[in-house]
């Protein structure tokens, strides 16, 4: 059965918006969840410092390596279908991280948790595009999407934190096999299949970017320990970025391609991808490393620390519930530019303040972040798929998942690398503060990059009429 937004009730409607927005906060929850435990995980799993952060990038590298052909799963097979293998395969993995007694264990079930993920979230969002008319509807549904995105990616630092001191931090992933099989009844209760698309999987080009993309972060993740003189990390850097060239030269000759180079036609949707890969992988940075700062270098217990992101949720919070608002006042574009400097002088601001500085001092740079967070992403998703056709809606959604994750990923691996520039005779906390410093500053010249992109190509976009946004791609 095919879902015709105009011919579901209010009801109905509430319900399928409800389902998507749950599915896709337990994948960002489960990105930052595990930061603010981090430590615990460090010392009760025995991970080696460097190995440590692949608790995270396995993860966000699995989801970004998949997306695509999760997406065109999607497209194939059925959206509705593929939400709820995606649900499965999440939650199976959470239970096996919940129990898990070594890094080996641990780090590959992230990485089958960042496979569900990548099946999952390429089809909530073309589910919401689907089943929400273009217009007032979709920009709502599309805004609490983003804001489901930034203040569960916030909220979940505060829930680590206070699970790891108060309980273990194995909880948070414990939680996920309940809550994704109520999901999976509702979804089959309340959402209707998608038609399906006449085509064929391009595995070619889905093998080429999967291990690209896989290569060419752990050369980028290696580089933090060994040094770019190395000759296997030179290697997988090479051959990553090889495989992503054979990648785009497989998506230009093949008929049915798993990404269609088309979408990068238009340059809003093209500064959106890349300015939403860059302001992703600047904030995951600033998680990863002020979540260990707050707790290896001032001293704050696992809870403390998740609490003193508050200033950051609270606001994330608010910017992302008034975003909708902001944009029929002002247009997305002014929205996104506001938020995206808001985030800059954030992030610049914390990378001075971070060294020597109480914990009351950060909190108005995080609160700026905070801001940057919960009104940008709103208006880089709407960008992402402005313009695109319904039978382009899944692959639309796995560019806009694949920016987000492979940002993350691809982003902490250069912000890790870059952090440890200018270490030598340092240690102890001296050391770690230096780090996270570097990290910022960094992850500061990486947001003033994406402000740059929406000037030169989102801010001069003319404006958009029905017509308009009805144009294939």
């Amino acid at each position: 059965m095919t879902n015709h937004s105009g011919t579901q009730s209010g009801s109905s409607k509430t319900a399928i918006l409800a389902i998507i927005l749950v599915s896709y906060v337990m994948i960002v929850l489960d990105i930052s969840i595990v930061l603010t435990g981090l430590p615990k995980i460090h010392s009760e799993l025995a991970f080696t410092d460097a190995g440590l952060s692949w608790v995270s990038t396995a993860y966000t590298l699995a989801f970004g390596g998949f997306l695509l052909l999760g997406a065109r799963a999607g497209d194939i097979v059925g959206r509705r279908r593929m939400l709820l293998v995606g649900l499965a395969v999440f939650s199976l993995a959470s239970l096996v991280i919940g129990i898990a007694q070594t890094p080996a264990v641990m780090i590959a079930a992230r990485g089958v948790q960042g496979l569900g993920s990548a099946i999952l979230a390429p089809s909530t969002l073309a589910l919401l595009q689907t089943n929400f008319e273009p217009g007032p509807e979709r920009t709502r549904a599309v805004s609490y999407y983003a804001a489901a995105a930034g203040v569960s990616a916030a909220l979940g630092l505060v829930v680590g934190g206070l699970l790891a001191d108060w309980l273990s931090w194995r909880v948070g992933f414990f939680v996920n096999l309940p809550i994704g099989l109520g999901m999976i009844v509702a979804a089959l209760l309340y959402i209707s299949e998608t038609e399906r698309a006449t085509a064929r999987f391009d595995l070619a080009g889905a093998a080429a970017s999967t291990v690209g993309m896989i290569s060419l972060v752990y050369g980028v993740i290696r580089s933090a320990s060994t040094g770019w003189a190395d000759i296997p990390t030179i290697t997988a850097v090479v051959f990553g970025v090889v495989m992503l060239a054979l990648f785009a030269v497989i998506e230009s000759r093949a008929s049915q391609p798993i990404m269609p180079l088309k979408l990068f036609a238009d340059r809003e949707r093209a500064a959106a991808y890349a300015g939403r890969a860059l302001f992703l992988g600047a904030n995951v940075g600033f998680y990863f490393f002020v979540a260990q700062f707050l707790q290896s270098v001032m001293g704050l217990s696992p809870a403390a620390a998740g609490v003193a992101f508050l200033p950051t949720t609270v606001v994330n919070f608010l910017a992302a519930m008034a975003a909708p608002a902001l944009i029929g006042r002002f247009g997305s574009a002014r929205v996104l530019t506001a938020s995206i400097g808001c985030g800059l002088v954030g992030m610049g601001w914390l990378s001075f303040a971070i060294e020597g500085s109480s914990v009351a001092a950060l909190i108005v740079p995080m609160m700026l972040i905070g801001a940057g967070q919960g009104g940008a992403l709103g208006p880089l998703t709407a960008s992402g798929i402005a313009r695109v056709p319904p039978d382009k809606a899944g692959a639309a959604s796995g560019v806009v998942n694949v920016a987000h994750q492979l940002g993350s990923s691809l982003g902490l691996g250069a912000l890790v690398a870059f952090s440890v520039v200018g270490t030598d005779g340092l240690s102890g906390t001296a050391l770690l503060a230096h780090r996270a410093a570097m990290a910022l500053e960094a992850g500061t010249a990486f947001i003033a990059i994406t402000l740059v992109l929406v000037l030169a190509f989102i801010m001069r976009e003319p404006p958009r009429s029905a017509a308009i946004s009805a144009r294939t791609a």
